[in-house]
């Protein structure tokens, strides 16, 4: 049975719509609310164009993409895992840019009392009962800077089996929403979305590795204009850098 030629043009043409229109970002679980925004307001001007965008634990996302999962664009919460996808050759290495930088703070209920002083003679293990979560500490972004910052301030040792490692940043918050852990640390970012938890204290910048977000093409989002053209968007506009700002990322 021939199909009428009105027909085959049209499928021929949503073929190629399909195809061309769809950008897969896999992106640091600190970065979901920034980049659902920037996708919703890259879409509203471009409307051949679907951005979709995976979310998780760096680490993760990494290993997924190694994995030969289908992804256009990189989005880390930290140096490591970009590097770890560079030697992979799963990234277009003149394509790597870092964007953004955030803080490392110790947050706890909206109700707590908790007095926190991030300098190594506060004894931090006796100033709270329960445990502290964050992301796993030998492979999720803010559990590695974490323990960097728990090493620096000499509390690692005396908390012993009370750290709960997560999956994710998100994860590690929702924990303390919950009540579930008595105190956690995660980005500022993701203290500033939440109504439930309020920040207790800042870790010093000079406590753990600097907080900085890069984003790369991997080797399929090279040959996908759509994808180019967004990448280029996270790093140029000024639109993507409002949003950015809005929650609390520095440039």
């Amino acid at each position: 049975m021939r199909l009428p030629s009105t027909l085959i043009i049209g499928l021929c043409v949503l073929s190629n719509i399909t195809h061309a229109e769809t950008v897969k970002i896999y992106a640091a679980a600190s970065l979901s609310n920034a980049i659902t925004d920037i996708a919703t307001q890259y879409q509203a001007k471009h409307s051949d164009v679907k951005i979709v965008p995976v979310f998780g634990a760096s680490s993760a996302l990494a290993k997924q993409i190694e994995a030969g999962a289908p992804s256009d664009i990189y989005f880390s919460a930290d140096q490591d895992w970009m590097s770890y996808l560079l030697k992979k050759q799963k990234i277009q290495a003149n394509s790597i840019h870092t964007l953004l930088s955030n803080d490392l703070v110790l947050i706890g209920p909206r109700t707590s009392t908790l007095k926190i002083k991030t300098v190594p003679e506060f004894a931090f293990a006796q100033s709270f009962q329960g445990h502290l979560c964050t992301g796993q500490m030998e492979s999720v972004p803010v559990g590695k800077y974490a323990k960097q910052s728990l090493i620096k301030l000499n509390w690692l040792n005396s908390l012993a089996s009370r750290i709960v490692g997560t999956d994710d940043v998100r994860s590690a918050l929702a924990f303390v929403e919950r009540g579930e852990c008595t105190v956690g640390i995660v980005y500022r970012t993701d203290a500033m979305i939440s109504k439930k938890v309020k920040i207790l204290s800042v870790f010093p910048a000079n406590s753990h590795h600097p907080i900085e977000y890069p984003v790369a093409l991997t080797l399929q989002g090279m040959q996908n204009k759509d994808a180019v053209a967004f990448y280029h968007y996270l790093k140029t506009q000024e639109t993507a850098k409002h949003i950015f700002k809005q929650y609390g990322f520095k440039l």
